[in-house]
């Protein structure tokens, strides 16, 4: 495998593939639809973009935009569709909801139905019969500890050496993303460069040289633990709790970072 690169273009691809996306009800802010985008458009090209949790397909269309410009196959999107996360249970309206039709619309309306691979199940159902590479899982689903483990332990085995893993919302009041990724990313040397973005997040597969970046884990490691605890009984954090919270996660570095920026955090491919 050659290294990777950032595509001369990849700005305007962004710019035009966030023109689409952020018209689409959602939780994803610009940044971190951008990070998705330029992790897409910068791994390797062996392997599927998996995309578990796909709502309204704010991310899905934002992913399929990049993968229609460089033409990197389809975004396999991995949804009940029926509001039966933690973050999505509010949005339900009865008891047979469902955000498939406006999913689908979406998809149709940003010209990218041809590029997403539907898979409207469980990512426990789906991950069953599984058995092809990945270079991109994008974990957005059941924000439970269970959920976002049984996502992780299912899809990673898949993994292309210096693919790259991300969940959403770890840096909010939800328990599973964060301990999935301190007690399973930052802890284990294969995985190599990680970080932060708004509230993803990402870590790259190197299963054979992961300990070169132990350091740089363990440093995101002892800012990023202390949360655990204080999600542990999931959202609606209040009073003294909500605040300390708020004071730990400022010490959790999330800035925005353009495509060089990224590329640079990964060291050697």
């Amino acid at each position: 495998m050659g290294p990777l690169t950032v595509p001369p273009d990849l700005d305007e691809v962004l710019d035009e593939a966030w023109d689409a996306a952020s018209k689409i009800p959602g939780f994803l802010v610009e940044n971190e639809a951008r990070l998705l985008g330029t992790i897409a458009a910068c791994l390797p090209s062996t392997g599927a973009i998996v995309e578990i949790g796909s709502f309204k397909g704010k991310s899905t269309v934002m992913l399929a935009k990049v993968s229609q410009h460089y033409g990197l196959g389809p975004i396999v999107a991995i949804d009940p569709h029926n509001f039966n996360s933690e973050e999505l249970r509010e949005h339900r309206t009865s008891s047979d909801a469902s955000s498939f039709s406006e999913f689908t619309d979406n998809l149709k309306a940003a010209g990218v139905s041809e590029r997403v691979d539907v898979r409207r199940a469980l990512s426990t159902d789906v991950v069953r019969d599984w058995s092809s590479p990945i270079r991109f899982l994008w974990i957005d689903g059941n924000h439970s500890y269970r959920g976002a483990k049984a996502d992780l332990d299912g899809f990673a085995p898949y993994l292309v050496p210096h693919g790259v893993v991300a969940l959403h919302d770890a840096l909010h009041d939800f328990p599973g993303p964060i301990r999935v990724f301190v007690e399973d990313i930052l802890r284990s040397n294969r995985y190599g460069a990680s970080g932060f973005t708004n509230s993803i997040a990402w870590s790259q597969f190197r299963p054979d040289d992961g300990a070169l970046f132990e350091g740089q884990r363990q440093a995101l490691d002892r800012v990023a633990s202390p949360l655990i605890e204080l999600v542990k009984d999931g959202p609606g954090l209040t009073g003294i709790r909500k605040a300390w919270y708020k004071f730990r996660r400022s010490r959790v570095p999330r800035a925005a970072l353009r495509p060089a920026q990224w590329m640079s955090l990964l060291g050697s491919n």
